[in-house]
């Protein structure tokens, strides 16, 4: 039963939802290919006149923080290093009152680079996407031989206190499904938290499917033929969208985001701000509500947050993907932002 707003002032839906975790996108370019998000040609980008200022971006996230009660922001792409303006936007966004928690979402590319600066404009920590640890495989799931560039911005992330440095990685059969405790054990070696992701059909190629995905539960097998695992619990979870297990004995924990054999939609507390200042609800929301347009014709602070208000009431009580009149949404991953 659809149950009303109990939040004025917040980002509330009709199911008794509130988002206080904002995704923006910076850009939807990126300088890897990998296979299960777009083709070896890349994309159509987004022009430039389309893509949301810095001062834009700046703006619409002031309103999501002071006015929504939003507290925490996650910065990404694309690939957000690619955006020439994101220390300015870092810094200023530490700048708010009150001071939400930054993160981003990199593939590390050139985050060897700019970690320091990051982290000195309020930067709190990062996901680095990191789907295997081996060269050959690596160039073969990104198109890119850039394994080392990668690798390097784990560590200078680390450097810099941008703690906890997590891994997000996805298997995909027949081309890594074999290196899912290599993976684990890489990072327990290096102190990073891992976290293993469902494919989720948002590829640009519209190739997903559902029967030749790795399941959580095929990872859980994998991870423990080698690893002693234990269920963290639901209590410590909250709205995260990674269940975790102990390993081990603890205190390392790996994590996986299991968005379509267990879906959290129940629990979900993010909403999102593409790259040329849309409102997605949902990640796989197949519309958007503008807030570009009103922001360019001078809308007051207030009314852009009662627009984006507006647009989160009508967020739906699940993804459906489990449903057979699922349609993937029209952007792909790179246009949307995780």
């Amino acid at each position: 039963m659809t149950r009303p707003s109990t939040s004025p002032l917040g980002l509330a839906d009709n199911y008794g939802r509130v988002a206080t975790d904002l995704r923006v996108s910076l850009t939807d370019r990126c300088n890897l290919r990998c296979t299960y998000c777009m083709p070896e040609e890349g994309l159509d980008w987004l022009a430039k006149p389309e893509l949301l200022t810095d001062d834009e971006v700046v703006r619409l996230v002031s309103v999501a923080v002071t006015q929504l009660g939003v507290d925490e922001i996650r910065f990404t792409g694309g690939e957000p290093l690619l955006r020439r303006g994101l220390v300015g936007i870092v810094s200023r966004t530490a700048e708010l009152l009150p001071r939400p928690q930054i993160s981003i979402t990199t593939n590390g590319i050139g985050l060897a680079r700019q970690a320091e600066a990051l982290k000195e404009a309020g930067l709190d920590r990062v996901n680095v996407s990191l789907d295997t640890v081996r060269a050959d495989t690596f160039q073969e799931l990104t198109r890119r031989d850039r394994l080392k560039d990668v690798l390097a911005g784990l560590e200078a992330a680390r450097r810099a206190g941008l703690e906890p440095v997590k891994v997000n990685a996805v298997l995909m059969r027949g081309v890594n499904d074999d290196q899912a405790a290599e993976l684990l054990q890489f990072c327990l070696d290096h102190d990073y938290e891992l976290r293993f992701i469902e494919q989720m059909p948002l590829d640009a190629q519209h190739g997903w499917n559902r029967d030749t995905m790795v399941t959580a539960d095929e990872i859980l097998r994998m991870l423990g033929d080698r690893f002693d695992l234990e269920p963290v619990g639901a209590a410590a979870r909250g709205s995260a969208p990674a269940e975790l297990f102990t390993v081990q004995g603890g205190p390392a924990t790996v994590g996986i985001i299991a968005s379509v054999t267990r879906p959290f939609c129940g629990d979900c507390d993010r909403v999102r701000l593409t790259a040329d200042g849309q409102v997605r609800d949902c990640l796989f929301a197949r519309t958007e509500s503008d807030l570009r347009t009103a922001l360019r014709a001078g809308a007051p602070d207030a009314e852009l947050a009662d627009r984006w208000r507006t647009a989160m009431r009508g967020k739906l009580p699940g993804h459906g993907i489990a449903d057979p009149s699922f349609l993937q949404p029209a952007r792909p991953m790179s246009a949307i932002g995780g």
